[in-house]
């Protein structure tokens, strides 16, 4: 039987130099998120949500990326989901991408606010019938008592808006991390994988450094 300890990864697919990144990091996202796109990831877009309370009570989860952009970051949830009242009550979050096929991490740190409501309905209305039906009927991160309680909500909904459009519900948008922090990860033979990070400056530039890995 394996022992967990004796799991482990040589890195060595590529390498990453201050001399090969874009200035902005963004652009830089850019770029690996069109090799992963290439790559054929399954999930490209899944990435790990961290929130926290006020007093620093830690969760995390994982969220679907659905645009990027010089903004942020977007994605999208029910407001008064668990993430949703963390972020209304400490609008700070990261965010990490890990593309194991490509040996590539990207964590993103920053500010949260909220998309406009237009940005939102726009999203919304593109999503799948059911999906659009699911955003009504389930009280997200709430205790239920069995499955059935939500099947049964699903099918009330779904009898509601038979024949009509679906609208947004009120409880249900998007939000977007702003970035004030960003770091490329590449993994490289012995651990000694390249990190490179970009800092937003009070004048708006971003700063590049190499991280000790």
């Amino acid at each position: 039987m394996t022992k967990i300890a004796d799991i482990r990864t040589e890195y060595k697919l590529q390498s990453l130099a201050e001399s090969d990144v874009a200035a902005n990091p963004v652009e830089q996202f850019s770029k690996w998120w069109d090799a992963a796109i290439k790559s054929n990831i399954d999930e490209v877009n899944a990435m790990t949500l961290a929130t926290a309370t006020p007093t620093g009570k830690p969760f995390a989860r994982i969220v679907l990326l659905k645009g990027f952009d010089e903004k942020g970051f977007s994605f999208y949830t029910n407001y008064e989901s668990d993430k949703g009242l963390e972020l209304a009550s400490n609008p700070q979050a990261a965010l990490l991408f890990f593309w194991k096929e490509l040996q590539r991490q990207v964590r993103i740190e920053g500010t949260v606010e909220k998309l406009s409501a237009e940005e939102s309905d726009v999203y919304f209305a593109s999503r799948p019938e059911g999906s659009r039906i699911g955003a009504w009927a389930s009280p997200q991160s709430k205790v239920v008592s069995t499955r059935n309680e939500l099947e049964e909500s699903f099918l009330a909904y779904e009898k509601e808006f038979k024949g009509k459009d679906i609208p947004r519900p009120p409880h249900w948008g998007g939000y977007r991390i702003v970035p004030k922090q960003i770091e490329f990860w590449q993994g490289r033979p012995n651990r000694l994988h390249d990190r490179i990070q970009y800092s937003l400056q009070k004048d708006n530039n971003w700063k590049i450094e190499r991280l000790a890995p």
